[in-house]
């Protein structure tokens, strides 16, 4: 899982990212915001990583596989409200032998299921449970983005009447007086994302759930060769089997990570000293996300992004918002710029454009996109389709293409969410077992870049509306006007709410936002249960608030009832 929660950590490069007919050694590096999407992450999401086009998931009610990518549909959305009426081949779930490969969020979460149903559970991961998402990805990314944060709360603080003895300006240049040590930082980012690993491992342990140390191969739909890190192997029967495996950072051949000044971002949290001058090389979800926290912890920033602002899979005005106060805040941002290669010079790095220019710094991070690990897992062999990405090809309900096999998270190149991935797992499981069970419905999945302001979206998009997609009303309030942002002294961000026309009925939103990711909640129950503009509009809400902002949208669109 891409540091991204909802990082469009896609899953291929950019096609308009290399040169009609160059060969891929010269071809410019991809950019990871080319497929839109989004963050964990890598570490977009929730999003390590990162974020992405919402594609469907499967085709109507037939649960036919679905491919991974391409622009979601609205017919095949609106299937997704009822059950499929498919049945499991499972008849005595106590006897059932469930076998897990990857244990990250779509792993661990659907052991869970399958062991609260009865069944008999081993979970195989080769690094460390909670998987990249816990330990490389999502944790650890947003555990350093919640310092950044404090530090760009504490360098804005002046305008609130705050002085720092001592400090330049009469006390006024709070950069000058609050500095970050990145060794302690990273220690506790390393800390808390085993800890968190350790109480997944306890969890499982505690719901009889066996846990295998190492690599798991498939032999068969039905047999999985485990090799088990201390040495040896160990061969498991497997009733159903389920593919969480994941992804890695995709890795360029002239902008080769040595993880000390060319790096990955599973490779920051060994830094033990803050970048002087950091480039990033992709200006999706990933990008995005560590450019602001550097630029928030003091590094200079430099950000390549080949489109013409950052985040380009993101709504036009929230990616405007962000491109803004990046400049704002002194970041360079190098608009429509392709990197070509990225080397080591020294005691720091050298980024050569597509057109020439050079760009020079300390370090380099790679935010280009990730590859599902489905290499050597024995797929072909066993009749697994995978599509030319090499993502797990699954319907709604986790299914591949060969019975008794389910496949959940970013293998599967579905969306790059956590929790999406848990809620793939989930739905596995229920369906393998027999147990209630609906499709998977990414139109009511909630994603967020944390970025500051922070951008959350759930629902449809204002493209889609606009492209005739979907049929809706559009309203936009800034946050200047609320009484709670002006005494934060908020400046940037806005509220947008899309409501169906004629019924009112809440179909997406957009919160940009502080803490975006926990404003939009209200209305992703409102996408969810499907309520109107003006069952929003009359609930009540905090004042001083910024909820209140959400309420006050949802009043403008009201419609006034006709008059005979």
């Amino acid at each position: 899982m891409s540091p991204s929660a909802r990082d469009p950590q896609t899953t291929a490069p950019d096609d308009s990212a290399g040169s009609d007919g160059a060969s891929p050694s010269s071809a410019p590096l991809p950019d990871e915001g080319a497929s839109g999407a989004g963050g964990m992450g890598a570490p977009g999401a929730e999003g390590m990583g990162a974020p992405a086009e919402r594609a469907p998931v499967g085709s109507e009610a037939s649960g036919a596989p679905a491919q991974p990518h391409g622009p979601a549909r609205a017919d095949e959305l609106r299937a997704a409200e009822a059950p499929l009426p498919l049945r499991s081949a499972v008849t005595d779930v106590a006897s059932t032998r469930v076998v897990v490969l990857g244990g990250g969020p779509g792993g661990y979460e659907a052991a869970l299921v399958a062991a609260q149903l009865g069944a008999g559970v081993t979970v195989v991961e080769r690094d460390g449970l909670g998987g990249s998402t816990v330990l490389t990805d999502v944790v650890p990314s947003k555990t350093l983005i919640a310092t950044a944060e404090v530090m760009a709360t504490v360098t804005e603080s002046p305008e609130l009447g705050l002085r720092f003895p001592g400090a330049g300006h009469g006390g006024t240049d709070a950069e000058s007086a609050v500095t970050v040590d990145l060794d302690r930082v990273n220690a506790r980012v390393r800390g808390l994302a085993q800890a968190q690993s350790e109480d997944i491992r306890e969890r499982l342990e505690r719901e009889g759930v066996d846990v295998l140390v190492g690599r798991g191969t498939v032999l068969a739909p039905d047999r999985v060769r485990v090799e088990l890190r201390d040495g040896g192997t160990r061969d498991l029967r497997a009733d159903v089997l389920l593919l969480a495996t994941g992804s890695h950072p995709r890795e360029l051949p002239d902008a080769m990570p040595d993880g000390e000044r060319i790096l990955t971002w599973k490779q920051l949290y060994d830094l033990t000293e803050l970048p002087e001058r950091i480039v990033v090389v992709g200006s999706g979800v990933t990008g995005a996300e560590f450019a602001n926290a550097y630029e928030a912890l003091g590094s200079d920033v430099v950000l390549v992004s080949s489109r013409d602002r950052v985040l380009p899979g993101e709504d036009a005005d929230a990616a405007q918002v962000i491109d803004d106060v990046f400049r704002r805040r002194g970041m360079t941002v190098m608009a429509r710029a392709r990197a070509q290669s990225v080397v080591r010079d020294g005691d720091g790095v050298l980024v050569t454009l597509a057109d020439g220019r050079e760009v020079r710094g300390s370090h380099c991070l790679m935010a280009v996109g990730s590859i599902p690990n489905t290499e050597g897992l024995g797929l072909e062999e066993a009749g697994i389709r995978t599509s030319e990405s090499g993502h797990v090809v699954v319907d709604r309900v986790s299914r591949t293409s060969i019975r008794g096999v389910y496949a959940a998270g970013d293998c599967t190149g579905v969306l790059p969410l956590a929790s999406v991935a848990a809620m793939q797992g989930r739905i596995a499981m229920w369906h393998a077992l027999g147990d209630a069970v609906s499709p998977l419905k990414l139109r009511t999945v909630a994603a967020n870049v944390f970025t500051a302001p922070e951008i959350a979206t759930v629902g449809w998009t204002q493209a889609q509306i606009e492209s005739g997609e979907a049929q809706g009303q559009v309203v936009k309030l800034p946050l200047a006007g609320n009484a709670r942002a002006k005494m934060q002294g908020i400046h940037d961000g806005f509220v947008k709410l899309f409501c169906r026309t004629g019924s009112g009925t809440v179909i997406g939103a957009v919160v940009v936002s502080p803490r975006a990711s926990e404003l939009v909640f209200p209305l992703t129950l409102a996408v969810e249960h499907r309520l109107t503009v003006d069952q929003v509009a009359h609930a009540f809400s905090v004042y001083p608030s910024l909820s209140g902002s959400l309420a006050e949208a949802a009043r403008r669109l009201h419609t006034a009832p006709e008059v005979d």
